[in-house]
């Protein structure tokens, strides 16, 4: 396995680029440790799928440089960078068995055959595909040919990097879930450098140790699955991530207090000076109903089975609050609060507030 540097990383689809707009990918600096999971999360033509193909070989990048362990590897096609790729549609031979399917990439390269049963077999038994061994893989469920597609990807002991492009998209919803797990179980196992490319903010958080999440060919914050939900370091990533995402409020800033709808409003901190788009974050579960506080109008509850998602105007604002037990009925006049340390000022999209001292 390797650890993957990537250093002043930048590509554009133009033969001239002038401008940042015309980058698919703006500058990137980027490592990731041998053996971690990650995960690159971001919606469709953010540039999450342009980067895993430039780490692949399948794109030269414009400027910048690929490392595995150190060695430059910017301008080695896929076959000398010694990777495996698992796509959205799986990758197998119908005309085989299940067992050739997994022991093709080792046969490929010469492995003996010995070896190549044993490390099928070992496979074989973490999918859970030991029965079908046997069968064609013209008769598999399409959840059980992506699981062999996984394999196919898993089986070489020497790779440096196993990466999925969108591997459940073609899944159907209630198995979604299994192969989440089980992906998430073979990384555990087998403890190979993984990345994983979604859009699926619950496949990225489920599977990686550090997400990755990308805007229109920027990397906007890399954490744990927690860092991202509890302290956002842009207002996409609030709203992005969380179901339903961060409440995104306009805010003004008079002598470092933040104001929403007339109202000052409490903050984790103090407030970072600059910019000139000021807004207030907060997230749905950290707004709570009260005697006190903001005054609000309800304008509808959904019911999502664990809680009720409340959708109260302030002023001509929409509010979001998540609330167990009975909820206010659509039109009551209530109050909102915020919870202090889990609100915080955005300026221009980017966190402006520090945490206040402990």
């Amino acid at each position: 396995m390797a650890k993957i540097t990537l250093s002043k990383l930048r590509h554009s689809y133009m033969p001239n680029p002038s401008k940042p707009s015309d980058y698919a990918l703006k500058e990137i600096d980027l490592e990731w440790s041998d053996g971690g999971a990650y995960a690159l999360l971001g919606p469709s033509g953010c540039g999450k799928s342009t980067l895993l193909n430039i780490i692949s070989g399948l794109l030269t990048p414009s400027d910048g440089q690929i490392l595995f362990d150190g060695n430059d590897v910017t301008n080695l096609p896929p076959d000398q960078r010694n990777i495996a790729q698992v796509f959205q549609f799986p990758v197998i031979y119908d005309t085989m068995t299940v067992f050739d399917n997994l022991a093709f990439p080792l046969r490929n390269r010469g492995v003996a055959e010995d070896k190549v049963s044993a490390r099928v077999t070992e496979i074989a038994q973490m999918l859970e595909v030991t029965d079908l061994l046997t069968t064609r893989a013209a008769g598999l469920s399409p959840d059980n040919k992506q699981k062999i597609s996984m394999g196919r990807g898993l089986v070489r002991d020497d790779v440096n990097v196993v990466m999925f492009d969108e591997p459940l998209t073609v899944i159907d919803p209630h198995l979604k879930w299994k192969l989440r797990s089980k992906l998430r179980e073979l990384h555990q196992k087998v403890r190979a450098t993984m990345i994983y490319v979604t859009h699926d903010q619950t496949e990225a958080l489920t599977f990686a140790d550090q997400v990755v999440v990308m805007q229109d060919g920027e990397i906007v914050q890399i954490g744990t699955p927690v860092e991202l939900f509890e302290r956002p370091a842009h207002t996409f990533v609030g709203h992005f991530i969380g179901s339903p995402g961060m409440n995104v409020l306009p805010a003004e800033v008079r002598d470092g207090d933040a104001f929403f709808q007339g109202h000052n409003v409490a903050l984790e901190g103090a407030v970072a000076d600059g910019g000139d788009l000021t807004q207030i974050g907060v997230r749905p579960e950290f707004v709570t109903l009260s005697d006190a506080g903001l005054p609000a109008t309800v304008r509808k509850v959904s019911d999502v089975g664990r809680h009720n998602v409340v959708d109260a105007m302030v002023g001509d604002t929409l509010v979001k609050a998540v609330m167990e037990g009975e909820a206010p009925t659509q039109g009551s006049a209530i109050h909102l609060q915020f919870q202090q340390d889990q609100t915080r000022l955005y300026r221009d999209g980017w966190l402006a507030t520090t945490r206040a001292a402990s």
